[in-house]
């Protein structure tokens, strides 16, 4: 096992200029490693495949890359279950690997982010290891154990988000071990001093390695209730399947005390403070059905915790409508007016949004549009920029644990991690020449990154003007809005700096609408987005999913 002193960091490297406030209104591409592009012949994406496709990153814009684990992994949950913070598993390369992924980007003007997983670790992790050996050890109290009840069973009600208790027994030291994840994913004892400076110990190697920032998965759960006190039942009525599938009784449980602690406040103050000198920026994932706007209030206010949140009203399983938006940012509004969010459509973790929400490519075209117009920051998904749909998998091809304990009626997260196609006519889309770990989808071959190169109208050529439209005016990145509203199936609203104001409407649905447009000389942008701006008796009409962008300048 590496430590973060046993690696000496590279030779100086090209570096990205230093600005704390890079992350304000940047789009974030994420990469999830093993399926993005094979170099080597095993099936499995790797470092030195990310390095050969970021000119495909570069062409779109974005101006930065989240690279999902790549850690020292027994792959359980493909790597999100981590033995080794501080190395690169053999799948995916090696730590020279790595700096070349952090020198090529940076030669492309895109930032690096990694995804930290902290919450819990593997059990093959050492630190688990010697916790586990017996109750005196110095590790001892490095992760959450606690006795069981009279009984013999687990200590409290807690859930697992896979499924099933949240406690798992260890023959060892007769105690039970808690675990939000799967029973090989076992949650460190944030309340442990010399746990949270190990931690902060890892943030500062991959800091000193040049990355610019960090994804936190699970950042709410860091810390468990010391009491370790029963969670209440959740009414019917305010359960929401956001977090888990529907089939999981993990959303029976209002979950006050197995996650969202107070006392991560001060821990992600002590993290801050490490970003600090490098410039680099957080982004947190709140996982909270219930309250993930007023969880992202309080990790991103004063200027002194994570920079941006990751909250899950645009990930839900029911579509985006124009009611739904506007009133998830009313309460965020409310709840959480200074907060920084960062959305996004899609993840690793759901199902591809054009597949969840059953949109057509001119319906996939206007959610694009409009989410570059949102105040925040943005994360796309890979291969959100070809309009993927979720890939069909056979139960005997699956590979995540999570769909194969809910199959058939939820069908895990495999659909939307398979390769992406890079040539439609090449073996295995161009991702490898070996066997994929995951079938390439043929629905994917005709959307690959080659045949829609050859074609100016396909989506990938919307994303890139769409990322265009967002850097050419910084208002919509940076400035202020007045406000979310809908109209029937229209979004509008306004955002507005000290240079622009522009007006932003979205008809997110199938039939014409009219919206009212503010007075004022507006002309038209992102004409080449389909936007119309005509407007009769003061009102713009749009047709089904179209949109209007007009700019009005403050001289007018």
């Amino acid at each position: 096992m590496n430590t973060p002193d046993s690696v000496p960091a590279p030779a100086a490297r090209t570096r990205m200029p230093k600005d704390p406030n890079w992350w304000r209104g940047a789009v974030i591409y994420q990469i999830y490693p093993r399926s993005y592009q094979d170099t080597d012949g095993d099936g499995i994406g790797d470092l030195k495949g990310i390095v050969k496709r970021l000119p495909h990153i570069a062409s779109l814009g974005v101006d930065a890359i989240w690279i999902s684990p790549f850690f020292t992994s027994p792959m359980k949950d493909f790597g999100y279950d981590v033995s080794d913070y501080c190395d690169v598993d053999p799948m995916f390369g090696t730590l020279a690997d790595f700096d070349a992924v952090i020198e090529t980007a940076h030669s492309l003007n895109i930032r690096v982010m990694i995804d930290l997983v902290l919450s819990h670790t593997a059990e093959a992790h050492p630190w688990f290891v010697e916790s586990r050996s017996s109750r005196d050890n110095p590790k001892a109290d490095w992760y959450v154990w606690a006795d069981a009840k009279p009984d013999g069973t687990p200590p409290n009600n807690w859930l697992s988000i896979f499924g099933g208790s949240a406690w798992q027994w260890d023959g060892r030291r007769m105690q039970y071990y808690l675990h939000n994840f799967l029973t090989s994913q076992p949650d460190l004892n944030f309340h442990n001093a010399d746990v949270q400076e190990a931690l902060l110990d890892v943030e500062r190697f991959w800091l000193k390695r040049g990355v610019d920032g960090f994804r936190l998965d699970t950042i709410n759960f860091y810390f468990a209730d010391k009491q370790l006190r029963d969670n209440p039942a959740l009414p019917p009525e305010r359960r929401n399947d956001s977090i888990a599938p529907g089939v999981n009784p993990y959303n029976w449980q209002e979950h006050l005390y197995s996650k969202n602690q107070s006392e991560n406040l001060d821990f992600l103050k002590r993290f801050r403070a490490e970003l600090e000198p490098y410039g680099a920026a957080a982004v947190g994932e709140v996982g909270d059905a219930q309250r993930g706007l007023e969880i992202m209030a309080e990790y991103t206010s004063g200027g002194d915790k994570v920079q941006m949140c990751y909250p899950f009203e645009m990930l839900q399983p029911p579509r985006l409508t124009a009611a739904a938006a506007a009133d998830t940012f009313y309460r965020l509004s409310h709840a959480a007016p200074g907060a920084w969010p960062c959305w996004s459509y899609s993840n690793h973790d759901v199902e591809r949004h054009p597949t969840r929400w059953k949109l057509s490519d001119a319906a996939a075209r206007v959610y694009t549009t409009m989410l570059m117009c949102l105040r925040g920051s943005v994360c796309l998904y890979q291969g959100e920029e070809l309009g993927l749909p979720e890939a069909e998998v056979a139960f005997e091809d699956l590979q995540d644990p999570y769909g194969i304990e809910f199959w058939p009626e939820y069908k895990g997260r495999d659909g939307c991690r398979t390769p992406i196609a890079w040539d439609g006519s090449a073996p295995n889309g161009g991702f490898t020449e070996g066997k994929p770990w995951l079938p390439v989808s043929p629905a994917h071959l005709p959307r690959a990154v080659a045949e829609q190169e050859a074609d100016p109208k396909a989506m990938l050529h919307h994303y890139r003007r769409a990322i265009a439209l967002r850097h050419d005016h910084p208002v919509l990145a940076t400035g202020e809005d007045d406000g979310v509203h809908s109209r029937g199936d229209v979004v509008h609203f306004v955002r507005h700096d000290e240079n622009e104001t522009i007006f932003c409407a979205f008809n997110l649905g199938e039939e014409p609408a009219e919206v009212p447009l503010p007075q004022g000389a507006w002309a038209p942008i992102g004409t080449d987005l389909g936007t119309v701006t005509k407007a009769e008796n003061g009102l713009i009409h749009l047709g089904p999913w179209q949109c209007c962008l007009a700019l009005r300048r403050p001289a007018d």
